[in-house]
């Protein structure tokens, strides 16, 4: 995701009822005397005050840019619209506002109007290095790399420690293939900032897929820092069953399902190991059809159980699940030469 909204902080209970009793009072009683607002307060809360200040005065952008963040933090992204659209007329050179327009649009699924809003907070402070990671965010989004990159290293140019540029940059390194840069920005990043648990994911998958045991390494602190963070535990799995542990891989596929029974993945890999690995049909069976429950279009989990099926011996059912993976992919191989080996 691209745009991050850190959470406020919750106050006491007693605290937020408090304030909740105060603003429903001042309601009641007709009272439209300006509320104070404070960052510790719930969003929930906060949104009723800014309510009673923005009827009191509706032509205050600062006020209506305060709501809209609000409403963004609370799902709430067509009124934010509004409401930033809104504080933007009144101050339409104002970059943060333009910054938080940019959010809102892209949380909307308009990715032009956020590029555009970016765009016009560039030409207004080009030296922001706020203005330049988003734009490097959206770009690399777009799959832009040089522009995202071009961005990026404005931010580092002055900040050579940026941590969300550095680590944006090695992953445009890894998208383009030159997995010696990534891997070096990965490292730079862990280093500087042993806590960041990406980083350490992100090199611990490119060991792997260059088979080199440091992935384990690298996955295992990510899992450290991380314990429930699903992902890293499939490419560590990944990694152990590509290396024949099977017992390893099984366990961590466990841990995914009970933290994610509905991980397509994790089941169509356990059937593969009972499939290929242990021979087991029938589990192999029961994996790849939970696979299939969980994903209706993986078709790989056709194609292994139309194998599983035919080495029981059951034609009827092999050719069925090879056909089904033959509509999703009318050149997928493996049910290619299934279809001509149970014909």
């Amino acid at each position: 995701m691209l745009f991050y909204v850190i959470p406020l902080m919750n106050v006491m209970p007693i605290l937020r009822i408090l304030m909740t009793a105060a603003l429903i009072a001042a309601i009641a009683s007709g009272c439209s005397q300006p509320q104070e607002l404070n960052d510790s307060m719930p969003d929930s809360v906060k949104l009723e005050a800014l309510d009673i200040n923005i009827e009191r005065n509706p032509d205050d952008h600062e006020l209506l840019a305060a709501r809209a963040r609000v409403l963004l933090n609370l799902g709430r992204v067509n009124e934010a619209a509004a409401d930033i659209d809104k504080a933007l007329r009144l101050a339409p050179e104002t970059v943060e506002y333009l910054l938080l327009k940019a959010d809102i649009c892209f949380r909307n699924g308009d990715v032009k109007g956020s590029y555009n809003a970016l765009e016009q907070a560039e030409a207004l402070n080009p030296e922001s290095q706020e203005v330049q990671l988003k734009l490097g965010e959206i770009t690399y989004y777009n799959h832009d790399y040089d522009r995202a990159m071009a961005h990026l290293t404005k931010v580092t140019e002055k900040d050579a420690n940026n941590r969300t540029a550095l680590f944006m940059k090695g992953f445009i390194y890894k998208e383009k293939g030159d997995t010696a840069n990534a891997v070096q920005l990965f490292r730079r990043v862990c280093d500087k900032f042993p806590d960041y648990a990406p980083s350490f994911e992100q090199l611990g998958v490119l060991y792997a897929e260059l088979g080199d045991n440091m992935a384990l390494e690298y996955l295992g602190t990510a899992l450290q820092l991380e314990p429930n963070n699903t992902n890293v535990m499939y490419a560590l799995a990944l990694f152990y069953q590509d290396h024949d542990d099977m017992e390893k891989a099984e366990s961590l596929y466990r841990q995914i399902l009970d933290l994610k029974p509905e991980s397509a993945d994790a089941w169509h890999n356990m059937g593969w190991i009972e499939l290929f690995f242990y021979h087991n049909l029938d589990r192999a069976i029961e994996f790849f059809t939970k696979a299939i429950e969980a994903n209706s279009g993986y078709i790989e989990a056709y194609a292994n159980r139309g194998i599983a099926y035919e080495n029981k011996g059951d034609r009827q059912k092999a050719k069925a699940d090879f056909e089904a993976a033959l509509s999703l992919n009318a050149a997928y191989q493996p049910a290619v030469e299934g279809m001509k080996r149970v014909k």
